[in-house]
């Protein structure tokens, strides 16, 4: 394994010994007192971080050589994460630093967990920059981008592939924002008719008057506007899917139009008189309560029936809140592409938030809170006010399970999923940050589903 390599400048021997010695352990360290030997070093030997005491001799009143030392380096185009310390906190020079470039300022003495630490997160920082590579989505995408590691998700991803091999319509429920239209989608690509359209409707998003020529399409004449034969959604999908989101927000009208047509796959345009065959796949979904709709008389019952062939549920992001880390490192990697932005991870405490926090708008409100804290971060690392999320203590979390077996496995999930996070998918890292070998990770990410996402 490469260990990270680090240059260290101090002009004090025996702070310089100090630092030396603790940070060898777990890096390739190499010393100096000097400006120019330092310069030279950055160019040739080219270090992932450089840790500086700011205030460098051999004029210890002017704390400005360290700045220089940081502007020739600059100028020279290294691209090492650099750490500086000082004696003194000098609110303004620590800030000409930070414009310079710095990753982090210490004052001394300096504490020397904190500063491995830094290191650690600096040099995968590093690393990530060098590659021009995000956190690869892949590992952690499950199905059709669905992601997730939770027992409840895998579930719905081992129902998707048993609902896809069959061609009954389905009914997908969960709350708003749970990824109904994305499981959709995987049903359709995972099934013999992936080769034909898929094609979306918002029941909901639809004026009622122009819904059922929506669904069906209309005749030229058959009503004011309709200047044209138009084909519907329905027809757009033959040989395909045509998914029905909001299903629950279909008038009663046109639900009798769609009970027919389930019935014997046939339609008839808004104005027409003929009967059209099609070869459509049907998919609906809903937040809503369709059972207490129809007790309502606001939906048929025959219609949910029909509908309800396959039934398949979507858990609530609270359900597998280990997930949201998961989630939040894929959608962070899309809002740095979208935003141009180089947010690189979440802090510590960043990680604690996604994963105690209760999510009312479930994976919505988590891609909107990501694409937040990218806009609004000013380091490297997403922290939980970039998120604006509050961290509250594990114990304020309700209880899972009282079964030990699975409290086990999930606080095991969860400190793999914290460890990934934190050390952007280096395998390596994430090991030894746990205390365990490759080989062990290695199966405890087959374990887990975070290689097969299901």
């Amino acid at each position: 394994m490469v260990r990270p390599k680090v240059l260290l400048i101090d002009p004090d021997i025996t702070v310089r010994k100090e630092l030396e010695v603790a940070l060898k352990g777990d890096f390739d360290v190499w010393a100096t007192e000097d400006p120019a030997t330092a310069a030279t070093l950055c160019l040739e030997w080219q270090p992932d971080v450089i840790v500086l005491e700011l205030g460098l001799p051999p004029q210890p009143a002017k704390p400005d050589l360290g700045v220089k030392l940081l502007q020739d380096i600059r100028k020279h185009g290294c691209v090492s994460k650099i750490i500086v310390y000082t004696h003194l906190f000098d609110r303004d020079q620590a800030i000409r630093a930070l414009w310079l470039g710095v990753h982090d300022v210490l004052t001394k003495p300096v504490d020397f967990n904190m500063l491995k630490w830094l290191i650690q997160r600096a040099s995968v920082l590093h690393d990530l920059e060098l590659d021009g590579k995000p956190v690869p989505a892949e590992t952690v995408e499950g199905m059709g981008g669905m992601i997730g590691m939770s027992e409840s998700i895998r579930e719905c991803f081992s129902a998707i592939r048993k609902i896809a091999a069959s061609d009954f319509p389905v009914l997908i429920t969960g709350e708003s924002g749970t990824g109904k239209e994305l499981a959709a989608k995987a049903i359709h690509d995972q099934g013999s008719r992936s080769s034909g359209p898929f094609v979306p409707i918002n029941c909901g998003a639809i004026p009622e008057a122009l819904l059922e020529s929506e669904l069906f399409g209309h005749e030229k004449g058959a009503f004011t506007g309709a200047v044209q034969r138009q084909r519907g959604k329905a027809e757009s999908a033959q040989g395909g899917t045509l998914f029905l989101d909001e299903i629950g927000e279909l008038p009663l009208s046109a639900q009798c139009k769609l009970l027919r047509f389930l019935q014997d796959q046939t339609i008839e345009r808004v104005g027409g008189y003929h009967q059209i065959k099609l070869n459509v796949r049907i998919i609906a979904a809903t937040n809503a309560d369709l059972k207490q709709a129809m007790m309502n008389k606001a939906f048929r019952e025959d219609l949910y029936y029909r509908l309800g062939v396959v039934h398949l549920s979507l858990p609530p992001l609270r359900d597998r809140q280990d997930d949201a880390v998961l989630i939040g490192m894929v959608f962070l990697n899309r809002m740095n592409e979208e935003l141009g932005k180089k947010a690189v991870g979440f802090t510590p405490d960043a990680i604690q938030a996604l994963c105690t926090y209760s999510w009312p708008g479930n994976i919505r409100e988590l891609e909107n809170k990501i694409r937040h804290a990218v806009v609004m971060a000013e380091n490297a690392y997403i922290t939980s006010q970039d998120l604006a999320l509050s961290t509250k203590s594990p114990v304020d979390a309700e209880p899972v399970s009282l079964s030990i077996k699975r409290a086990r496995q999930r606080v095991e999930s969860h400190m793999v999923v914290e460890a990934l996070a934190l050390h952007q998918w280096n395998l390596s890292r994430v090991a030894k940050e746990l205390g365990i070998s490759r080989p062990t990770l290695y199966r405890l990410l087959e374990k887990h589903g975070l290689c097969q996402g299901g």
